[in-house]
């Protein structure tokens, strides 16, 4: 996008480097073989095939290689960079209390100390971190210091900017993800035109092993009864009836030619949004250390106005009553248009 609005902005990818995590487990974080082995465990672990287990950890083995180079994501890392601009964001760039050691809580997601004439940020979130979180890790001041050097900013759902504001920083805006503000299906040329299976589908989109077996029971039923197939993408799931391995332009190909979405991740639902499918979108609220998504699809599903897609505990009957909701496509349309011309107008003014 940057990109588009700015030919002349030369654009790179600035790497972070991750922190300690704020929140402690008692689990010692493998590396190499190791982490490999514990990862195919984990997939294992999962009510799917053989096959599809194979499948899905070849994906995630060979993902970045395969992908980050259409992104222009080189090998080498590029820290601390001197810039004439550095926009942090989007996702959740600013879940600093979590137990990810792969992020922890770090400050370069927060612009401290980088070598940059300007720091904003787009369309960042802090996740299921909450003000209640950030105060009982006492971390607020240093949060306040660094979103005190912003020239703006922008987050994508209500609890960041709340955050912010709690911070005393009162000037924050509220910005759709990036593939929610840029029209992927209508300019982006490498999405198939195509269909890419020839049976008659619906997509179970979510993190491997994420679903319960009582959602998966919801899906193969409602499957079975409308003669459908399950596909599954992002994780194998125990509903799946084939696990995809495919580039994300295809990935939106599939989710444009789906009768129908179960998802509980945000870019799940975003995806079912910008093809106007049916969707049903799980909401799992946060327990203790636990990580949940209510805070960040709650607030999209309302942007979007399409609240009644939302499930609290997926059984048979609600899938089928949420998936046969007419949503309201045409006012979801134009607002997601104005919400573009608001991103412009925010990039353009601040980059």
């Amino acid at each position: 996008m940057i990109e588009n609005i700015s030919p002349e902005h030369q654009v790179s990818f600035v790497d972070y480097r991750p922190g300690n995590p704020l929140i402690k487990t008692n689990k010692k974080e493998a590396t190499g073989l190791r982490r490999q082995l514990e990862k195919l465990k984990e997939y294992n672990d999962v009510n799917a095939s053989l096959r599809d287990k194979i499948r899905f950890f070849n994906h995630k083995r060979t993902y970045g290689a395969r992908f980050f180079p259409l992104l222009g994501i080189e090998n080498e890392k590029n820290y601390n960079p001197k810039l004439d601009t550095l926009v942090i964001g989007s996702d959740e760039v600013f879940n600093c209390v979590q137990a990810n050691t792969n992020v922890g809580y770090t400050r370069d997601l927060f612009g401290h100390n980088m070598q940059a004439n300007k720091v904003v940020s787009y369309a960042g979130s802090f996740g299921n971190t909450t003000i209640e979180k950030i105060n009982h890790y006492k971390i607020e001041d240093s949060l306040k210091d660094d979103f005190a050097n912003f020239s703006a900013i922008s987050v994508r759902d209500q609890n960041s900017k709340s955050i912010v504001q709690s911070l005393g920083i009162e000037d924050v805006s509220i910005n759709v993800d990036p593939v929610l503000a840029y029209d992927y299906m209508n300019l982006e040329e490498r999405i198939p035109n195509k269909r890419l299976h020839k049976e008659k589908y619906m997509i179970a989109y979510g993190y491997s092993g994420r679903f319960t077996d009582q959602e998966n029971e919801s899906i193969k039923k409602y499957a079975k009864e409308n003669k459908l197939k399950v596909l599954c993408f992002g994780g194998v799931q125990g509903c799946c009836d084939e696990f995809i391995d495919c580039t994300p332009f295809e990935l939106l190909a599939y989710f444009r030619d789906a009768e129908a979405i179960v998802t509980d991740t945000f870019h799940g639902t975003i995806f079912s949004i910008i093809n106007n499918r049916p969707f049903a979108t799980i909401i799992r609220k946060s327990k203790g250390s636990g990580y949940g998504n209510e805070e960040k699809l709650g607030y999209l599903l309302k942007v979007t106005e399409t609240t009644s897609q939302r499930v609290d505990n997926l059984t048979s009957s609600k899938l089928i009553d949420v998936l046969q909701n007419k949503i309201a496509y045409d006012a979801v349309n134009s607002i997601l248009n104005e919400k573009r011309k608001t991103t412009r107008e925010y990039l353009e003014k601040n980059i």
